[in-house]
């Protein structure tokens, strides 16, 4: 399963549109400016709702270029990948309170929640981060998903430094911060969760109160 297909599977949102959807024209360098490409767009796609063709256009380097590559059947260059991992790192944005955690329990309901941002998804409604579709997160839960790595235990396996908060936090906002072509979508990078939604999620993580720990 590529990218595109991961990231839609583990938003659960959007349809195609939502994810790292179709492909930017122009410029003799860019694969996916055939004709034949973008009459597919044309013919296969269309504004409904909330979700418009404008998702078809790919946001910020990491989404162009991993796209590239797999579509090329070729590895990525370190140095693109560098680059993109530094760029997208930079461009984390922590808590304004600087305050990392939040409500676990309303976290766990951002975890399990799949719906928003779907044409017929009320405007302006809470996302929710279906995080269960991607990560093994509580205990005994044959349902939850193991694209990702599982969490169960995160927060009491790993301690809650400084420093395990700031990274935590940076994959939840833009994973791509880590690795250049992470199937896991940037849920603050682009506004896809709330700040306070990252806060319960990360709650959800490291409270030693949380099912996640228990």
């Amino acid at each position: 399963m590529n990218k595109i297909a991961l990231t839609l599977t583990a938003l659960g949102t959007a349809a195609l549109l939502g994810g790292c959807a179709g492909m930017q024209s122009g410029g003799t360098d860019n694969p996916f400016a055939d004709a034949s490409f973008q009459k597919i767009l044309k013919n296969d796609f269309s504004s409904k709702g909330q979700a418009t063709v404008d998702r078809l256009k790919q946001v910020g380097a990491a989404q162009y270029e991993c796209s590239k590559y797999d579509y090329l059947g070729k590895p990525m260059p370190e140095d693109v990948a560098k680059r993109i991992e530094s760029q997208s790192l930079a461009a984390v944005v922590p808590p304004a309170d600087g305050k990392y955690l939040g409500d676990w329990k309303a976290g766990l309901e951002v975890a399990s929640n799949g719906k928003g941002m779907q044409w017929n998804d009320k405007p302006g409604s809470p996302n929710g981060g279906n995080c269960e579709a991607c990560h093994k997160v509580v205990p005994n839960d044959p349902s939850q998903g193991d694209i990702g790595p599982p969490l169960v235990g995160y927060g009491r396996l790993r301690g809650a430094s400084e420093a395990m908060l700031k990274y935590t936090w940076a994959r939840i906002y833009d994973s791509a911060s880590f690795n250049a072509c992470s199937y896991m979508p940037p849920f603050g990078a682009h506004h896809i969760l709330t700040e306070q939604q990252m806060k319960d999620v990360m709650a959800l993580l490291f409270d030693p109160n949380s099912p996640v720990n228990k």
